[in-house]
């Protein structure tokens, strides 16, 4: 295995949600690089599924692609600390209203290990109760409800191409049998 060893961590830019870093890294065969890091908190996710075994998603808009997407309701960690499934549970109601006293980790997994270190802990919540949506000042969001299979379906006709609800949705099918 090749050897690599980072010379040094420059911060270019500190943002809301991301810190932007420049990485010297000296590799095996002498050379010098540059690389990008992107620091991230964290994040959780939730599969709320409804009585009748529905999951409840969210659309909503994603400037970084410039378009709508479907999407598990999710955030971010308010801070490396905050335990995920506490995260999981504020965006659970936040974002669609509901609240869960059953609320179980499913898995978790890193979205872009090229260049950010951003992990995301994925949920399930059953037992749904009715609450009242949270949304941040910026945050718009409609809710749809499908059945899993459908939302498989979504998935392989590329009409879901977000990763985490992929992992997500995908990992909660599998649990199903």
């Amino acid at each position: 295995m090749n050897e690599i060893k980072r010379i040094k961590r420059d911060l270019i830019h500190s943002g809301k949600i991301i810190d932007y870093y420049q990485d010297t890294i000296a590799i095996s065969n002498g050379n010098i690089v540059k690389w990008d890091f992107i620091k991230h908190k964290g994040a959780a996710a939730v599969i709320p599924v409804d009585k009748d075994g529905n999951i409840v998603m969210v659309r909503q808009y994603r400037n970084a692609i410039d378009q709508y997407t479907l999407e598990i309701p999710a955030g971010g960690l308010d801070s490396v600390n905050e335990p995920p499934k506490n995260c999981a549970i504020r965006e659970l109601e936040e974002e669609t209203g509901y609240k869960s006293a059953n609320v179980e980790f499913l898995i978790e997994l890193y979205t872009t290990v090229a260049f950010c270190n951003e992990k995301i802990y994925i949920y399930t919540a059953k037992n749904l109760i009715p609450g009242q949506q949270h949304l941040d000042e910026d945050e718009f969001v409609d809710i749809e409800r499908y059945p899993i299979e459908e939302l498989v379906h979504k998935i392989y006709a590329g009409e879901i191409q977000d990763a985490k609800t992929i992992s997500g949705l995908l990992a909660y099918y599998h649990t199903l049998g």
